[in-house]
């Protein structure tokens, strides 16, 4: 998301309204290290948000995240657009 919500709840709606559809996860792994995920958005809850994950790329089925990640920017979520097929 380019213009992230500056909110825990501004985070959940945007993520609430996109359900279903593909995104790309960059989340922190450690000192100047990332990994990137792919899947598509599936749930959201409370304090969470639910990813399957592409099977051909990564060894286990889903992943999740809390929006704190997101509004701290330790996970940074682009999603597929069908468009230009990049994620933006």
């Amino acid at each position: 998301m380019k213009s992230m919500p500056e909110s825990l709840m501004e985070i959940k709606e945007e993520l609430d309204s996109r359900l279903g559809k593909k995104v790309l996860l960059t989340a922190q792994a450690g000192r100047k290290r990332k990994t990137e995920r792919k899947g598509i958005l599936r749930e959201t809850y409370h304090s969470v948000f639910v990813v399957d994950l592409d099977q051909e790329e990564n060894a286990f089925e889903r992943v999740s995240y809390s929006y704190a990640d997101v509004l701290t920017s330790s996970v940074e979520i682009s999603f597929y657009d069908e468009e230009t097929s990049q994620y933006a």
